[in-house]
């Protein structure tokens, strides 16, 4: 499947856009959400392999202070 229509490299993509947006480093963020950081890092990789509950993406939302529908939007 291309990237840009996989969902999971649209959610990763996101969730490493806002968290620089906030200053945040992916140790940091996993820390956080009580995520190992590998988990973090594929998430957010160009060719993730991972896929996250809905549970999981509500806590990165609220750890980073926004709407979970941030996530879904596409990318340019």
């Amino acid at each position: 499947m291309e990237n840009k229509k996989n969902i999971y490299y649209i959610i990763g993509q996101n969730i490493k856009r806002i968290r620089k947006e906030k200053n945040l480093t992916s140790f940091k963020l996993s820390k956080m959400c009580n995520l190992s950081h590998g988990y973090l890092k594929n998430l957010e990789a160009k060719n993730v392999d991972a896929t996250i509950s809905i549970e999981t993406l509500a806590l990165i939302a609220k750890i980073l202070d926004v709407d979970i529908t941030e996530f879904l939007k596409d990318i340019k």
